[in-house]
């Protein structure tokens, strides 16, 4: 009989200690750190991977923030996937919450599908071992217990969860206990057990058996999470809990609110299992774990981008639009973009989003915003700014459209670089080609659209008393903004 898989893929999270590269509004998740596929894309296929030795997988679902839909779609699109439900977070209520929604979607068609719930921002070097692995917990939750994917502590590490196993002969060990974040001592005592896993945050089990655990041990987090989704609305493949209602949701860890609870609980009905991984896993929860899945040169150094060293060690380079030259450096992480670059000692990397931090309370765009800025529609890229100017280079998606819009206190001068430019400026509508320009006056209605088949690029010089983004009246959007 074939067990029937439904790949759940948690898209949420901020990523701040991945600054520069990581921000707000474009995390790490949808970054691509090596290769030509983002964390998220890989997520997506090592789960499509899954398929045979009796399983089917389905179109996954995942729940990810309001803010960050359309790069989904676009990323999944690149996959050629097609989601079975985009479950948007009107707030971050953590990941038992999160993976509640994923639960009631899934069995709202009254089909019962085996779970297998990651998160998008892991890296996996041995994808086949990854996915006999994952077989393996897939075929063991299928009875109704609840499995994990443990990783075998080969370090001390002291940012990572633990989980404690009993001693088994057998693929599939029963969990013993949970254990939180232990100090340098504690971590290499684990280490030396040899029982103690990391929790990778990847587990696997029955949408109902999820639903009835967390309606036992957390009923609040159950009736509000099942509130907000009775109340949601659909917009295609989009579904958005209702807002009010989630907003109310207690926030909890999947972990708190049930894992931890089961082991040692009689009554429980169900056990928490574990399967072990080795399969070069890492969370990328920092500049240093970067640096540890990185290919490395003689020296221990890792570099990606431009960039040039010299009497250098155990160094990560970074580089994205520039060249970086280092001198005589050691442990030390160096990250470069077009508005922002980060200097830190490698062992400190933790501490990166204090930066971020720091950067929100003194109110500045860089961490949220790259200086290329994606929307639904393509992308644009802030080229130079100055007293009552700013230069942009924009790119508009084939077929796509930018709302009909009208600005109070600036002018914009386009000028097509390649691609063909539909204008609509006031009554007008007319069709520009390479090496074209036009004109629109300040206070007039307007809208950019590409009616062709290749990307369209343009060269935005816009001029006037204000030029910030919230100088925009919109009559029409498409992507309902």
């Amino acid at each position: 009989m074939t067990l029937q898989i439904l790949p759940v893929i948690m898209a949420g999270g901020s990523g701040t200690r991945l600054w520069p590269l990581s921000r707000a509004l474009y995390p790490k998740q949808f970054l691509v750190f090596q290769g030509n596929r983002s964390l998220f894309q890989q997520a997506n296929r090592r789960l499509k991977a899954l398929a045979g030795d009796g399983i089917a997988v389905a179109a996954p679902c995942v729940v990810g923030n309001e803010e960050h839909r359309f790069l989904v779609l676009d990323q999944l699109r690149e996959d050629g996937t097609t989601p079975s439900s985009l479950v948007l977070e009107p707030v971050g209520r953590n990941t038992a919450p999160a993976v509640t929604l994923a639960a009631l979607a899934a069995v709202e068609s009254g089909e019962d599908p085996v779970m297998v719930v990651t998160p998008a921002d892991q890296a996996i070097t041995n994808e086949a071992t990854f996915c006999t692995a994952l077989r393996e917990a897939a075929h063991a939750a299928a009875g109704g217990d609840i499995v994990i994917l443990g990783i075998r502590s080969d370090r001390p590490e002291t940012g990572y969860g633990y989980i404690r196993v009993e001693p088994s002969d057998a693929k599939v060990f029963n969990v013993a206990a949970f254990v939180e974040k232990p100090d340098a001592a504690t971590a290499q005592r684990y280490v030396d057990d040899g029982s103690y896993f990391w929790n990778s945050g990847m587990f696997v089990m029955r949408a109902s058996r999820w639903l009835a655990a967390l309606r036992h041990y957390r009923p609040d987090i159950a009736q509000a999470t099942e509130a907000a989704w009775a109340g949601r609305k659909s917009d295609g493949t989009f579904v958005r809990p209702d807002k009010a209602v989630f907003a109310d949701v207690p926030s909890e860890s999947v972990d708190y609110a049930v894992m931890e609870k089961v082991p040692g609980d009689a009554q429980a009905g169900f056990a928490v299992r574990m399967v072990p991984l080795d399969a070069g896993w890492s969370d990328l929860g920092a500049w240093d774990a970067v640096w540890q899945v990185s290919d490395h040169d003689g020296a221990g150094n890792a570099v990606q981008g431009d960039a040039v060293l010299h009497d250098s060690r155990n160094t990560l380079v970074h580089a994205t639009s520039r060249l970086v030259g280092a001198v005589g450096l050691d442990n030390v992480v160096i990250v470069e973009t077009p508005d922002a670059v980060l200097v830190a000692d490698r062992s400190k990397s933790q501490e990166v989003k204090k930066i971020v931090g720091a950067l929100e309370k003194q109110g500045r765009s860089e961490g949220t915003l790259h200086r290329r800025v994606h929307r639904p529609w393509g992308w644009y890229d802030s080229v130079d700014a100055g007293e009552r100017f700013q230069v942009k280079r924009i790119m508009v998606k084939p077929k796509a459209t930018l709302s009909l819009q009208m600005h109070h206190h600036r002018a914009e001068h386009w000028i097509v670089v390649s691609g063909t430019a539909e204008v609509t400026c006031g009554d007008k509508k007319i069709l520009l080609s390479e090496n074209q320009s036009t004109y629109i006056p300040l206070g007039e209605t307007h809208r950019l659209a590409n009616p062709g088949t290749i990307p369209l690029e343009i060269i935005e010089v816009q001029s006037g008393s204000y030029l910030g983004e919230d100088d925009i009246v919109r009559f029409e959007d498409k992507y309902g903004r």
